[in-house]
């Protein structure tokens, strides 16, 4: 099984230009008190961490394959003291083995376009989503990369990996 290609983590200053607001662009994607939630491919916790503020009392499960940014989440997670994030180390296609429970809301933010295998994703998203529940992706638009200036420069994943 290939493994994710790594499209590199953004640091927090660049997040904050694409997404100044993560609180509230998780609210408009419907994330709401007592959600149970999974963010896959959740890096170092952009999203997750406030996913977690939000959905409190629910779990949120912040899901990748870099055992590095997830022990730095934790860390972030334990600063803040915030007590329902879980940090789950596994590849994306084995999601229905890795999370506990099923789950109301499935993020797949900035990450779709890294994966290599991504009809398999889906089907294990689907097998992890509650009847009536929501995945939901967030991912580059289908426009050159040339035309996705943040800071100065050209971002974003190559043009041919847009959706």
């Amino acid at each position: 099984m290939e493994r994710f290609r790594n499209t590199g983590q953004p640091d927090w200053d660049w997040w904050g230009r694409v997404w100044p607001t993560p609180g509230e662009t998780l609210r408009d994607l419907g994330v709401e008190p007592g959600n149970r939630v999974a963010e896959i491919g959740s890096g170092n916790g952009y999203f997750a961490l406030p996913a977690a503020r939000i959905a409190d009392p629910g779990p949120v499960y912040a899901v990748d394959v870099d055992g590095d940014l997830l022990a730095e989440l934790d860390a972030l997670a334990d600063a803040q003291g915030i007590e329902n994030l879980r940090t789950v180390e596994g590849d994306a296609r084995d999601l229905p083995g890795l999370l506990p429970e099923s789950v109301d809301v499935a993020l797949l933010l900035n990450a779709f376009h890294g994966i290599p295998e991504p009809q398999a994703v889906v089907a294990g998203i689907a097998e992890t989503v509650d009847d009536g529940g929501r995945f939901v992706v967030v991912n580059w638009r289908d426009r050159p990369r040339e035309e996705t200036v943040i800071g100065g420069e050209p971002r974003g994943p190559p043009t041919d990996r847009r959706l």
